[in-house]
């Protein structure tokens, strides 16, 4: 099923969830990305779908990098006092 935008891509049922919670600059930024991918990409997909790849790709980092996947690195430099 897709939501009959020109590059649109299949729906996915999911049956998990999560709830996550982020900052008002952070929900802009991904409206953004959102539109960004529609605008100059021809890529229509909802808020969810770009979270779930940055989500597989951050964790594909995480696993073929260890240490130095950009994943540690931030959560390093966030955690620092």
């Amino acid at each position: 099923m897709t939501d009959g935008s020109p590059g649109a891509t299949p729906r996915q049922k999911h049956d998990a969830k999560i709830t996550v919670y982020v900052s008002g600059e952070e929900l802009l930024a991904l409206e953004h990305a959102r539109l960004a991918l529609r605008a100059q990409h021809g890529v229509a997909v909802d808020r969810g779908r770009v979270v779930r790849e940055a989500v597989a790709v951050m964790l594909a980092d995480l696993q073929d990098n260890g240490a130095d996947s950009m994943l540690v690195r931030r959560l390093r430099r966030d955690s620092e006092p």
